[in-house]
């Protein structure tokens, strides 16, 4: 039975580590190219682990990373703040590989700045 417990202790820190890596794998963004864009939201899902918006730039549909909703909510963003059809400033950090994804490091809405990091 201890032999049991250890195996399933390993293989859930195991897992669990990996998760972890995965989800905050902030090293694809390249820090050194900060992009500004003023832009409506096309669409939103306010949901965890990380809200997401769509936006518009450069001819393309852009995906856009967020904050946990506690985080945002805390700072004074809430869901209603970002419906679709306002317009957002996101500024943020594209990721290297040319995928039209942006990690968000704030927002300005309505003449308000949202620190999201």
């Amino acid at each position: 039975m201890k032999k049991f417990a250890l195996f399933v202790a390993f293989f859930t820190l195991v897992l669990g580590t990996t998760a972890a890596v995965a989800h905050h794998g902030w090293s694809s963004y390249d820090a050194d190219t900060p992009l500004t864009i003023e832009t409506p939201v096309k669409t939103l899902s306010y949901r965890n682990p990380h809200a997401h918006l769509t936006i518009d730039y450069q001819g393309r549909e852009w995906h856009v990373v967020l904050a946990p909703l506690s985080r945002m909510e805390s700072r004074g963003l809430p869901e209603k703040d970002l419906a679709p059809g306002r317009t957002v400033t996101v500024v943020g950090y594209p990721r290297k590989d040319g995928t039209a994804e942006i990690r968000a490091e704030r927002l300005i809405v309505d003449g308000r700045t949202v620190e999201l990091r």
